[in-house]
């Protein structure tokens, strides 16, 4: 029986959003397996056994100018998002609105359809939500929001992209970047408080992440589904 991971073996993998965090565990991960991984985003990649191209999900241009030049995707991974705070209703701005959807929504269907073109017969897309899409709080709405359209979007793209696969990875709490320096004593305490309410007692780690984007990509007969990742945060 053939491991999924060894199905990306000399696949050509682009990684939106691959520069940080999430992204650049499945890079890493994804070059391990075998793949040709190709890292897009708008700072440079660290060093590692991938090409970095820049590009923005933001700007059409970029991305049509960084796609043409990888010019084949067996599998396209879609992680990049806006860093946005929890206002309330009456303290958002339309602003807040604009940039949470700009990126997380607009930006990656953006990238998705400007990579249709160089997308293989069997090529997989797979998009990243989160598990605020289903489960709501005071403060949660634009993440709520923006989470839950993007998931219906790729239950949509399922279909309409078949035979091509369109799946989504849901993360819970994961310790990136996006909470702090690392090291810091804020994102220390910030991910034992937000670990300590979760069934398995601590937040996620990037690297556990990847292994559902690899699991997405590598699965031939899994698609329109939401894989959640997130140590039990929707229970």
């Amino acid at each position: 029986m053939i491991a999924s991971t060894d199905l990306l073996r000399r696949r050509d993998v682009v990684v939106l959003g691959g520069t940080s965090g999430i992204g650049q565990a499945v890079a890493q991960a994804a070059a391990a397996a075998g793949a040709r991984v190709f890292v897009l985003g708008r700072k440079p990649a660290q060093p590692g056994p991938w090409q970095y191209l820049p590009a923005d999900v933001t700007d059409a241009a970029t991305l049509r100018a960084a796609l043409a030049e990888i010019g084949h995707i067996d599998h396209l991974v879609l992680t990049a998002g806006a860093r946005i705070g929890s206002p309330r209703l009456e303290q958002a701005t339309l602003e807040d609105f604009r940039r949470t959807f700009d990126v997380k929504l607009f930006g990656n269907l953006l990238a998705a359809q400007q990579a249709l073109p160089y997308l293989a017969a069997d090529a997989s897309v797979t998009f990243t939500s989160g598990l605020l899409s289903r489960k709501y709080g005071s403060g949660g709405l634009l993440k709520s929001a923006v989470n839950a359209a993007l998931e219906a979007a790729a239950k949509n793209l399922a279909k309409e992209l078949a035979p091509r696969r369109v799946n989504v990875v849901s993360p819970g709490v994961v310790d990136t970047e996006l909470w702090g320096e690392a090291g810091a004593d804020s994102r220390i305490a910030a991910m034992a408080r937000m670990g300590a309410g979760l069934p398995l007692r601590r937040v996620g780690k990037p690297q556990e992440l990847a292994q559902a984007y690899l699991f997405a990509m590598g699965n031939a007969f899994l698609t329109g589904a939401v894989l959640d990742v997130d140590g039990g945060g929707l229970l």
